[in-house]
Order: structure tokens, then C-alpha cells, then sequence
């Protein structure tokens, strides 16, 4: 570590996708990494955005999605973010998640688009310097290297691992079928005198609130019994 509080900076997020199937970026990261890890701003800023457009890509040509090699970074990214779906489906049926959903996608486009504007002004391989060009510092580029392996990591994540709907709770409604073997098995109500008032509660019922995963257990073993009783 040096006095201005860095390490060996290395792109975890973008090496897990590229060692998961866009190994066509390793050599991009490496780049990336070596750049930074020698103080040049400037090239990090270029190869920020060489490895957000390979990316982008790479996700729209997977997906069948045509592209031109003339758009500009802000448009890929635009076109791959539409593509995706970014979230859970339960998450957005949810009515109140929808103006966050426009935010998020909001924000990672102006966060591109900052990319954009400080390769074009900053990068090392953007327009001829004048001789009082003076550059940004590593800490930038740090800022710059981090957000794009994150973004990279997200998008590569949610193109490849689309998200599946969560486990349905059990329900105790759902299993009428044991519920009715238990109930069976150990008579039809448990009673309860409280203050001269009859309190009723089914087996089953006693069994699913007062020790779930033992209701669960049961049932899925009720379930395989039946099962080799029928084949």
C-alpha cells in the first residue's frame, strides 16, 4: 500500500464474468488493471470504456439483439440495460418498486455517460494536449475502474443468471389430503376447556403452527409414501 492508500488493484466482478464466459474481455481487464496499478489515469479511462462496449456487446449479440459498430457507448448500454430484465419479477408487480426501477436504470446510464465524458477529455488516447493539459489523478481512475467492475459484474450477472421466482411459502390450506390423515390418525379435534369455552383445533392444524418443519417433513414423506404406493 502506498501513502495514497492503495492496493494492487484487481477487477473481481469483471474476472468472475470473464472466467464464466466472456473469456473475450480477460485480456481488456488485465489492461485495465495494469494501467492502474502503474498510475495512468488517462488509459484507464480508455479501457473503462472499451470494456463496457465489449461487454454490451457481447450481451446484445447472445441475445440476438442487432447493434451498429457506430453507437456510441451511452447507446449500447441503453440497448443492453433494456434487454434485461434487472430485477425479480415479484419485485416488479410491486407497484411501489417501479419508480426505483426507473432510478436505477437512471443512474448506471449517467454513470456511463460520466465515463464517456472524462475518456473524451481525460483518456490518454482522446484529442491531442495542449502543453498545460494537466490530467486527473489515480484516485479518478480508482473511482472510475471500481464503478465499471462493479457494472460489468451486474450486467454479466443478470444476462447469464436470469432470476427465478422465489419458493412459494407452504400453506397449510394447500394440503388438505394430509392434513385430513393426520386429523384421521390422531381424532378429529384437539380440545382445550379455557373458562368453561371449548376451544377446538384440528391435528393437523396443532401440527403446521406449532412445528412447521415437522409438518414439512411429514408431508413430504406422505407424499413419497403414496408415490411408491401408486407405482
Amino acid at each position: 500500500m502506498n501513502n495514497r492508500g492503495f492496493t494492487k488493484f484487481v477487477m473481481y466482478g469483471a474476472r468472475e464474468a470473464s472466467e464464466s464466459g466472456f473469456t473475450h474481455i480477460h485480456e481488456q481487464i488485465e489492461a485495465l488493471e495494469d494501467a492502474l496499478n502503474k498510475a495512468n489515469p488517462g488509459l484507464v479511462f480508455d479501457l473503462a470504456r472499451t470494456l463496457l462496449e465489449s461487454v454490451c456487446k457481447a450481451i446484445l449479440s447472445e441475445r440476438g439483439i442487432p447493434y451498429e459498430e457506430k453507437w456510441e457507448l451511452p447507446k449500447l448500454f441503453k440497448t443492453s440495460l433494456d434487454a434485461l430484465q434487472l430485477v425479480p419479477n415479484y419485485v416488479i408487480r410491486e407497484e411501489q418498486a417501479n419508480e426505483s426501477i426507473r432510478k436505477l436504470n437512471g443512474s448506471l446510464q449517467t454513470v456511463v455517460q460520466s465515463i464517456v465524458e472524462l475518456r473524451n477529455t481525460y483518456g490518454f488516447a482522446s484529442h491531442g494536449k495542449g502543453p498545460d493539459f494537466q490530467g486527473l489523478d489515480k484516485v479518478h481512475a480508482f473511482l472510475v475502474a471500481r464503478a465499471v467492475d462493479a457494472i460489468v459484474h451486474f450486467l454479466f450477472t443478470v444476462h447469464r443468471f436470469p432470476f427465478s421466482e422465489p419458493e412459494k411459502p407452504l400453506e397449510y390450506e394447500d394440503n388438505s389430503v394430509f392434513n385430513e390423515y393426520v386429523d384421521e390418525e390422531n381424532g378429529e379435534y384437539v380440545r382445550i376447556n379455557v373458562l368453561g369455552d371449548i376451544l377446538e383445533y384440528r391435528p393437523s392444524e396443532v401440527l403446521f403452527y406449532l412445528d412447521l418443519r415437522a409438518y414439512e417433513s411429514y408431508l413430504q414423506a406422505f407424499i413419497e409414501s403414496n408415490k411408491e404406493q401408486q407405482s
